[in-house]
């Protein structure tokens, strides 16, 4: 043989998988149908999904194309082995595996042919026995099944002396067998729908429906989203009445044979038909009323009557406009769910959240009797808002919350009919089924009969979507944000993250709106954790990744399968991330050095408005190209350092300028002591002796110290681009409010830091891994400095165009004060000074004077909601306040290893009159590049928000200052003067009593 046995198995597995994985199907539809199979339907690519919507004719070139396939693989297996029985099994279960996880298809076809190829009689033995079975009983489930049992079987009367192949032959089968519960089934499609070639074909195929239980797996496709959503509940342990789905269009006599089958008589207890359609009880359309449900059905006839009634009722006027207006009119059609009725002592609907007032209490609704009263609108129910401890929920099982004795009615009672202990109990369920949903608001239907506190329904709250979360949009554009400030920067940030989600998904970003990533609520930065909740199910990530977002949950490893999904998307971000070095040295030279080169040598000043606004249009396309590298600069850094393993402290930091700017700073205010001892006398507190004041005026006084200052002052227009925020241009930079630089070249003269800084010495003397990991993790490090050099100097570069343009609107009388325009949006800007003459002074001033207004309240909101729900969220948001800790350990992220223990200083803006003293920890609500100056002066760092990678993380591990970041509130729970001890490598904060 030309190949070793390991070397012709391997080659075998690595073709059969690649043949399987080739969409062949769905280009055979894209290019003769002109139809996209992922966009239709159940979104498999397979042969029945090519019959039901191209026709006979692309599904026999779909047969065609994967018999091909299957026959090709044990071709291959015949001429490598010679013993090539199992083998040829061998590549066909590669063959499965690569239809399933790149293909989207079960490969059905491909064993069917192989197997013809591989043994053509036992291909015919169970050929006749399945077909025969299935032309009799016509149960398409049982028939298919029946299959896979006999592979193995007729392969071990065949092969009886070749056990290899008998293994490969079972093994084979439990993968289509496990395959099958994995993906939805197009034969469940609605019978009425498929292209007409195909239609007698398709139905003869469906065979007798099986009855779908809610004890079953979800299935959507099959079931439809209320059933699916229950079964789901049910196999979670709440406590869902039994019940059987009735697939679109299957007919009625078909649940009623297999519920006669279940027991003699099923109508003694009575049924309830309920709806269950594709487009009811999702996130963005509940469907709630637009659909029909039938209680107490107590016979054949009757249920048949509820189903035909209930089916009705999905084409009716009302329905069919509610799907149009929602772009729902091509969804496959109605599923029913018929439950077990169970008679109500009590019942009701809870709301996890307040519809109306937008969060907070569960709302409940009850009622004695049926819940079909409540939901009808014709009974009007006792309401309840409750209370839900939080922490509760966690020990709490479903379980334990189906469980319900009958409450005694107690002095609590009075007034109501219904019993408070019930209602508590129902608001815990509905709060824990939020829960369940990774933080999504439920709306549920509940109903008790004197023992069990049983789950009906549960869906989204519509009217609460999406969830704006606070989680990373607090570090990523902290602070108040001014509009104008907004206006560039969410178009910026909404793009970036939109291509960088495309190239992962490729076609199946399809339908998702990225301009609507972020948002402001309260003039702060919220993103989309209902998009991005979308975007991370497409990507095949865990669901908590959802909870990751709203409540900074843990999430797991995202399955296998779905990783193998998003292979070619992830192998085309690894390009650009292998790029992208090259890629930013190239624009760079062709676009950044030369428009930033063009700004430093025109003269903002003496331009014209239109010359401002074009030259702001020539910033913010820069802008555009650069915020691509300052997205994935960041991101580079951390997967090279995570997989090459390399220590953060290995590191070279200096070309961050957060760190590059401190460091000078620090070198020349060693240079200033050396020259003048006598002005160096460490002090305790700085700011109550008059040195500090006198500092700058006797270095005024002598030559070199004038050098000294000299020299300070190129720091400050060297990096004159950084400010608090580096990315609100409305915050002062540094070259205008030169005074957070002064403070830190101050205290590095009185109270310079011992020791020098950990990532300060020379690349020989810091202990490193092996050369070419660490170089594969620095370059990408000092790219990280240049992206964010050229980035910030842009974004200084854009708010000085606006001041002269602001300027020139104050000239013409459009905008009064400094300060103005920023509470415009760049369009609105854009349009007065295009024709100043023509806009109205008194509008844009009285809009002006809104916004000012409006944002001065924001302001000074001490918190805000970390999740907002909708998109009105309430103008004065009612946020559980938390306490000042007085004593006891508070739980955060350790981003610079560390102990140490000091009084606190609060800090809720750059803006410090006087050097902080030696000694003090720092609390601040986030930290952006130009809070270096701050952190430098501090002996550790506690933050409300941040992580490992943040501005403040860099620069304290800079400098040995040990950090907590994501402490929730911190700078309200926390007091100027109180002791804490905190750990930067647990991530603690431990607040000191003190002593008596």
């Amino acid at each position: 043989m030309m190949f070793s046995s390991v070397a012709a198995a391997f080659v075998l597995g690595a073709i059969a998988f690649a043949i399987g994985g080739l969409p062949i199907i769905d280009w055979v539809v894209r290019g003769l149908a002109r139809k996209r199979l992922q966009d239709l339907g159940t979104g498999n690519i397979s042969v029945s999904a090519a019959f039901y919507h191209g026709g006979t004719a692309i599904g026999v070139l779909a047969v065609l194309s994967e018999a091909l396939k299957g026959i090709a693989v044990v071709m291959l297996a015949r001429s490598l082995f010679h013993d090539s029985a199992p083998w040829e099994v061998v590549a066909l279960i590669a063959l499965v595996l690569g239809r399933f996880t790149l293909g989207r298809g079960a490969g059905t076809t491909n064993v069917v042919w192989g197997y013809i190829a591989h043994d053509w009689v036992i291909a015919l033995v169970i050929f006749i026995l399945s077909g025969g079975v299935f032309a009799i009983l016509r149960r398409r489930q049982q028939a298919r099944l029946g299959v896979l049992v006999l592979i193995p079987i007729v392969e071990m009367f065949r092969r009886p002396d070749s056990p290899a192949t008998i293994a490969a032959a079972t093994v084979l089968s439990l993968l289509i067998a496990w395959i099958y519960r994995q993906m939805p089934d197009d034969l469940a499609l609605s019978p009425n729908r498929p292209s007409s070639s195909a239609h007698q074909m398709f139905q003869y195929l469906r065979g007798r429906d099986i009855i779908a239980s809610l004890d079953d797996k979800p299935n959507l496709v099959q079931m439809g989203q209320k059933a699916a959503t229950l079964a789901q509940l049910k196999q979670w342990g709440y406590a869902v009445p039994e019940g059987w789905i009735l697939p679109v269009a299957t007919p009625a006599r078909s649940l009623i044979a297999h519920l006669q089958s279940l027991e003699p008589d099923p109508w003694q207890h009575g049924w309830i038909v309920r709806s269950s359609a594709l487009d009811e009880d999702r996130d963005e359309a509940s469907a709630a009323g637009q659909y029909q449900s039938i209680a107490n059905v107590e016979s054949a006839g009757a249920l048949e009557q509820a189903i035909e009634d209930c089916r009705k009722a999905y084409d009716r006027e009302g329905a069919v406009q509610y799907r149009r207006d929602r772009g729902l009119v091509d969804q496959p059609g109605l599923a029913l769910l018929v439950q077990k009725y169970r008679p109500g002592m009590f019942s009701g609907v809870a709301f996890s959240r307040d519809p109306v007032n937008q969060g907070g209490a569960v709302l409940v609704e009850a009622l004695a009797g049926g819940a079909e009263q409540v939901v009808s609108g014709q009974v009007t129910p006792e309401q309840y808002r409750v209370d839900v401890d939080e922490a509760a929920l966690a020990d709490l099982t479903p379980q334990a919350l189906r469980r319900c004795a009958m409450p005694e009615h107690s002095s609590e009672d009075a007034g109501s009919t219904v019993p408070i202990a019930l209602i508590q109990q129902v608001a815990t369920l509905a709060r824990a089924l939020e829960r369940c949903y990774h933080g999504i608001p439920q709306d549920i239907e509940w109903s008790f009969d004197g023992t069990t506190l049983w789950l009906l329904q549960a869906r989204p709250i519509t009217t609460l979507a999406p969830l704006w979360t606070r989680k990373i949009a607090a570090e990523v554009i902290p602070g108040v944000i001014r509009p104008l400030t907004w206006s560039i920067n969410q178009p910026l940030t909404c793009g970036v993250w939109g291509q960088i989600f495309t190239i992962v998904l490729g076609d199946r970003a399809a339908g998702l709106d990225f301009r609507e990533t972020a948002t402001l609520q309260y003039s702060r930065a919220y993103f989309n954790a209902t998009l991005l909740g979308q975007i991370f199910r497409r990507m095949g990530l865990p669901p908590e990744s959802l909870e990751f977002l709203t409540f900074g949950a843990k999430f797991s490893k995202p399955p296998v399968l779905s990783t193998l999904k998003n292979v070619p998307g992830l192998l085309r971000l690894l390009g650009c991330e292998w790029r992208l070095i090259k890629d930013f040295g190239q624009d760079d030279r062709q676009h950044f050095t030369p428009t930033l080169e063009h700004l430093r040598v025109t003269d903002r000043s003496r331009n014209s408005p239109d010359e401002l606004l074009n030259r702001i249009d020539l910033i913010l396309r820069q802008l555009e190209k650069v915020t691509y590298y300052s997205i994935l600069a960041p991101l580079s850094v951390s997967l090279r350092r995570s997989l090459f393993k390399v220590p953060e402290t290995a590191l070279d930091q200096s070309q961050q300028p957060e760190v590059a700017s401190i460091q000078a700073v620090k070198a020349l205010s060693a240079r200033a002591r050396q020259c003048f001892p006598a002005l160096a006398t460490p002090l305790p507190d700085p700011e109550s002796t008059p040195v500090t004041q006198t500092l700058f005026d006797t270095l005024a006084t002598d030559p070199t110290g004038q050098t000294v200052l000299a020299e300070l002052d190129a720091i400050i227009d060297h990096y004159g681009y950084l400010s608090e925020v580096g990315t609100d241009i409305a915050v002062p930079t540094w070259r205008e409010d030169p005074q957070p630089v002064r403070d830190v070249f101050v205290q590095f003269f009185l109270n310079p830091p011992s020791g020098n800084p950990v990532n300060t010495a020379p690349a020989a003397a810091r202990e490193l891994p092996s050369g070419w990991r660490y170089r594969q993790v620095q370059a990408r490090l000092n790219l990280k400095g240049r992206v964010a050099t050229v980035y910030l100097t842009l974004l200084a570069e854009l708010r000085w165009s606006f001041l002269a343009l602001e300027q020139q609107a104050i000239a013409h009388d459009l905008l009064q004060h400094p300060g103005d325009a920023f509470f415009l949006t760049y369009p609105e800007l854009k349009q007065a000074m295009a024709n100043p003459k023509q806009t109205s002074a008194t509008a844009i001033q009285r809009l002006v004077a809104e916004r000012r207004s409006r944002y001065g309240q924001y302001q000074a909101l001490a918190t805000v909601p970390f999740v907002v729900y909708g998109n009105d969220p309430p103008p004065d948001p009612t946020v559980s306040g938390t306490p000042m800790p007085q004593s006891g350990v508070l739980q955060g992220i350790g981003a610079s290893a560390g102990e140490v223990q000091g009084p606190i200083k609060v800090l809720h803006s750059l803006q410090v009159s006087a050097p902080i003293p030696s000694g003090t920890i720092i609390v601040v609500p986030y930290t952006d590049a130009g809070w270096a100056p701050i952190l430098a002066q501090a002996a550790g760092l506690i933050a409300d928000v941040g992580g490992r990678l943040s501005h403040g993380a860099i620069v304290a591990r800079e400098y040995k200052i040990p950090a907590v970041m994501n402490i929730t509130n911190a700078t309200q729970q926390f007091h100027d003067g109180q002791l804490v001890r905190i750990d930067g490598r647990a991530g603690t904060v431990e607040l000191i009593e003190p002593e008596q």
